[in-house]
């Protein structure tokens, strides 16, 4: 519950920093908007991504105790990371916290047997496992970057046929295009925090099978809708005034295209980071339009997190995972 908060107190900062910046909604509109819209998306956007967190290392027949160590671990690798990059104003990838501590907690607790690589199905064209997730990753901010350049230009086009007039219309259309995001983010990344816990649930003998029940998404809706009430300022600053000078198009386009590939992801099943993909696709938006107004040296510092995200959590991980083992054993 603490890790689903502070992904969705990271998180809401990223979906509304745009819309904030270019003074189309105010904070507190946009704020109720993505709660709203973040507790549905649980409910609606089924549990594809949940299943493969869940099943992403296999815990199932091992001692209580080291089971639950190394869950637990990666849970407060990803909550010390959100911490720490949350007072360094530093949009960072949640996802990728949880995900690269539970690598350095399985390691140091089990083996690399115990952790579903995918690489075998890899080779049959199927994408499963640690592939997936690294796909999804990788691929989703790339994805970003492209789709928020041809969006823009596809805007900027229209626009050359419009009035004043139609600023109204743009305003309304940033509700749906906010709301869009907001949704998709509830569907990806609250099911992070489902999966992680039908996998507490099987390491403590609760069930006998990986599976996720209702209690358990209502659960995680909650705690991550409750993060994202009280948003994350310092990162609305970096994201929405620290990389490029954004007007209502330019937030359209960002949060069109986000909320497009974050929803794709979850339909496959694939974990990606709402953060990644919100500041790539704005950098896309920003090179599309105009490529010198673009703060690449924030783009860079941003990138340079990004990073470091993977190795800090392994250690992170496997260091909270060798005080549990102690604690439990």
């Amino acid at each position: 519950m603490v890790y689903d908060f502070t992904n969705g107190f990271h998180d809401a900062s990223d979906m509304i920093a745009t819309a904030i910046a270019s003074m189309s909604m105010t904070p507190r509109a946009a704020i109720l908007l993505v709660t709203v819209f973040t507790f549905l998306g649980p409910f609606l956007g089924g549990v594809a991504v949940a299943d493969t967190i869940g099943e992403f290392v296999r815990i199932k027949g091992e001692p209580q105790s080291i089971a639950l160590s190394v869950t637990m671990a990666a849970l407060l690798a990803a909550i010390t990371f959100n911490i720490i990059t949350w007072k360094l104003g530093l949009p960072s990838s949640s996802s990728t916290s949880l995900t690269s501590g539970l690598v350095g907690a399985g390691l140091f607790a089990l083996d690399s047997q115990h952790i579903h690589w995918g690489v075998a199905e890899l080779g049959h064209g199927q994408l499963t496992g640690f592939m997936k997730i690294v796909a999804g990753l990788i691929l989703s901010p790339v994805a970003g970057f492209v789709v928020g350049y041809f969006i823009i230009k596809l805007l900027m086009q229209l626009m050359k046929r419009l009035t004043i007039k139609s600023k109204k219309f743009f305003v309304v259309s940033q509700y749906v295009s906010v709301s869009w995001l907001a949704f998709s983010h509830g569907t990806n990344d609250a099911q992070k925090g489902m999966g992680t816990m039908a996998m507490l649930l099987l390491a403590s003998g609760v069930h006998t099978t990986f599976h996720v029940p209702l209690w358990v998404i209502l659960l995680c809706a909650v705690s991550i809708t409750t993060g994202t009430l009280f948003g994350g300022w310092t990162i609305i600053k970096t994201v929405g005034f620290g990389i490029y000078k954004v007007k209502l198009i330019h937030s359209m386009a960002d949060q069109i295209g986000s909320a497009f590939i974050i929803l794709s992801s979850s339909f496959i099943g694939a974990p990606v980071s709402t953060t990644q993909v919100v500041t790539t696709t704005l950098m896309g938006v920003g090179a599309g339009d105009r490529p010198g107004h673009v703060r690449w040296r924030m783009a860079k510092y941003i990138g340079t997190s990004w990073l470091l995200n993977i190795p800090s959590c392994l250690l992170i991980g496997a260091l909270y995972c060798f005080i549990l083992i102690k604690i439990l054993t």
